[in-house]
């Protein structure tokens, strides 16, 4: 991968702003906390501006692209938008075999053991609270 002065920024923001320009959105706050970002870290993408590693997922998210476009558009390739994807452009996206819903629950139950085993104390309500909102933040950073 390159380093981040030798990546193409401005190359992704033109391509940001027209594939934004295509699916209607506004760039405002609410699109952008819709994909788990703030209006700053958008705005910064479509200004050519270098962001957090881990905000690239977030803005491929937003953009219908598939995971790893923004990174690959920085050097120089295309994005790959998500839902045309054919089995050739998807070979370089990996995608959990385990559907979505099996995941965030056994993240559940992992946070839910964790902090029954160490949060003495914790009412059964907090541990739930707790439980979703970890599996709800691994969601935004795109860990899960």
């Amino acid at each position: 991968m390159p380093r981040a002065e030798e990546r193409d920024y401005e190359r992704l923001a033109t391509i940001a702003r027209r594939r934004r320009a295509e699916l209607g959105l506004a760039l405002n706050d609410k699109n952008a906390k819709a994909g788990g970002l703030s209006n700053r870290t958008w705005q910064r993408v479509e200004k050519g501006l270098e962001i957090r590693e881990t905000n690239y997922v977030k803005i491929d998210g937003l953009m219908g692209w598939a995971p790893g476009s923004s990174l690959l558009t920085l050097e120089g390739g295309e994005p790959v938008v998500a839902d045309a994807m054919t089995a050739e452009a998807a070979s370089g996206v990996q995608k959990s075999p385990i559907p979505r819903e099996v995941v965030d629950e056994e993240a559940r139950g992992i946070v839910q053991l964790a902090l029954i085993a160490t949060a003495k104390g914790t009412t059964a309500e907090e541990i739930r609270e707790m439980s979703e909102r970890v599996v709800r933040d691994l969601r935004e950073r795109g860990l899960i």
